[in-house]
């Protein structure tokens, strides 16, 4: 699952997810007003259906209503947006991106340790 997406598809993605992996239409634009966005329908429709197209969902039909389903989970987009990020801003080399966290303080050392021990316990 190589495809990118949107920002707008990614708010759409992050409404589902939110809701457990699947959506009517009406939670997503009930949703989308809350955040006091003002998209059109056809946006939100236009929207939906490339994720569709990019297979990060599908539509079930639920009488004359349309289920949105995620075919990809957050966690898998997550961890394909950071290999994705991990490539291309430090052709793959993880300690580069490590040293930069550290030394413009976005890690701090008690985060680095608490990575070190779930490091030890996967590994165990």
């Amino acid at each position: 699952m190589a495809q990118q997406i949107s920002e707008s598809e990614l708010v759409l993605m992050k409404i589902i997810w939110k809701n457990g992996g699947a959506a009517l239409y009406s939670l997503i634009m009930e949703e989308l007003e809350k955040d006091k966005n003002e998209w059109k329908n056809n946006t939100v429709l236009t929207l939906l259906s490339r994720l569709g197209e990019k297979k990060f969902l599908k539509v079930k039909k639920i009488g004359r209503r349309n289920e949105y389903v995620a075919t990809v989970t957050e966690a898998e987009y997550q961890a394909m947006q950071t290999h994705s990020f991990l490539d291309k801003v430090y052709g793959g080399n993880v300690k580069n991106l490590v040293s930069t966290l550290l030394r413009q303080d976005i890690l701090s050392a008690d985060e680095l340790k608490e990575i070190e021990t779930f490091w030890r316990k996967e590994n165990e």
